[in-house]
């Protein structure tokens, strides 16, 4: 029998998605189980974006641009340029979702062999992506206990060596919802220019920051123009993540021309999506100011419920729909798999994210978990009343 290729074995598995088989047995055995562990919105697609779908006449589905199309280049433009992020149509390049961004950046950016730093807890596909380009993550431990924020640049410095060519930031953060603030990026930007590396800043969240905080991009740097690459996602933005289809954004035209080539190489970006896609730029404030306050009611109800329990900590999240939540168990695998396999309450059970699966230094993440609010208030408040239950009921309690 032939043998699996090295990069397939060291591929690893969706630490959101692997508890998925377990997640239907329970529901085989009846019982309700509460998707703490995704961030897929239940928040209603804009209704322009699925117009745009359902009236669609077109005759032949053909294919686009590489690139994508270009109406809908130039709206993302106006619509980065309304937001203070000066960028023009022929800077954009439309993806199959932010995923494919941020490969295409790391394949043109990063040779086999060369390394990115990224703080953790991160969004576990980073480390896929990396692989795929043949990059090496460099892990910067990010602590719970000043809520995730960005760790010292001292830290940086001692990490970055002759193959470091880039950093990674996601802003707001997924998974513990942290928002970086402009100092803090402004002081991430002198060693990006001391060390002349790339920003790969993802920022899908933009439009979900709270408390009166306000986002700053990284395209927003000053001197760092051939520096940084922008990654985009409609899918969280307009609830509308099924249909595939994000962007890569720089000002660096060599960069731009070399993603071009793997644009290329996979023909087209999605034809439907990026007819949602653009219906969806025109969706009125009023919607992003409803999400807003469905998403401050259900944040701040989870931060008081999990900071109620005895032995359990939940920073507030400033931004994204996610917070990383430290809880007295001894194995978040263990627990995860737990909810599903052997707990009940009330006929139903939740299924948390282990956080062990963000983090790349071994041994982190045991204790916690990432949650996703993504549910109804209702929902949410039975999910939590579950979970509260669990954990008096499991093995592996540490307090």
């Amino acid at each position: 029998m032939p043998k699996i290729s090295d990069r397939g074995q060291a591929m690893p598995s969706s630490p959101i998605r692997k508890l998925v088989p377990f997640a239907e047995a329970a529901k085989k055995k009846g019982r309700k189980v509460y998707h703490l562990n995704i961030g897929q919105p239940d928040i209603p697609t804009p209704q322009g974006a699925l117009d745009a779908v359902r009236s669609c006449d077109l005759k032949v589905i053909e294919y686009s641009h590489s690139a994508g199309n270009e109406s809908y280049r130039r709206a993302l433009a106006d619509y980065y340029q309304g937001i203070g992020i000066n960028v023009q149509a022929d800077q954009i390049l439309v993806t199959t979702g932010g995923s494919e961004a941020i490969t295409m950046a790391f394949m043109a950016c990063l040779n086999p062999g060369d390394e990115v730093i990224i703080p953790e807890p991160f969004y576990a596909n980073y480390a896929s992506f990396a692989l795929q380009a043949g990059a090496v993550v460099k892990p910067i431990v990010a602590s719970i206990k000043n809520d995730f924020a960005l760790p010292d640049i001292a830290e940086f410095e001692r990490i970055i060596t002759p193959r470091t060519k880039g950093i990674v930031i996601c802003n707001p953060n997924n998974p513990p919802g942290y928002l970086y603030s402009e100092q803090e990026l402004r002081r991430l930007a002198t060693i990006v220019k001391k060390h002349d590396l790339y920003v790969f800043s993802d920022e899908v969240y933009r439009e979900f920051c709270y408390d009166g905080h306000k986002h700053f991009s990284a395209m927003q740097l000053e001197g760092l123009e051939d520096n940084v690459v922008l990654i985009d996602s409609v899918s969280k933005r307009y609830s509308m993540c099924g249909v595939r289809i994000g962007a890569l954004i720089t000002r660096n035209r060599d960069i731009y021309t070399t993603a071009m080539k793997f644009a290329q190489a996979r023909l087209s970006p999605p034809s439907f999506g990026q007819l949602a896609a653009e219906a969806a730029v025109s969706t009125p404030e009023a919607y992003f100011e409803q999400v807003y306050n469905e998403y401050i009611a259900r944040r701040d109800y989870m931060v008081e419920a999990l900071n109620r329990m005895e032995g359990v900590y939940c920073p507030k999240p400033k931004g994204a729909f996610y917070t990383v939540v430290k809880l007295p168990i001894d194995d978040s695998d263990r627990f995860a798999q737990w909810l599903l396999e052997e707990f009940e309450h009330n006929g139903a059970t939740v299924m948390v994210a282990p956080a062990t699966g963000f983090y790349s230094t071994p041994g982190l993440g045991k204790n916690e978990v990432r949650i996703a609010y993504v549910l109804q208030i209702d929902d949410l408040r039975a999910a939590m009343e579950c979970l509260d239950a669990a954990l008096k009921q499991y093995p592996g309690r540490t307090l």
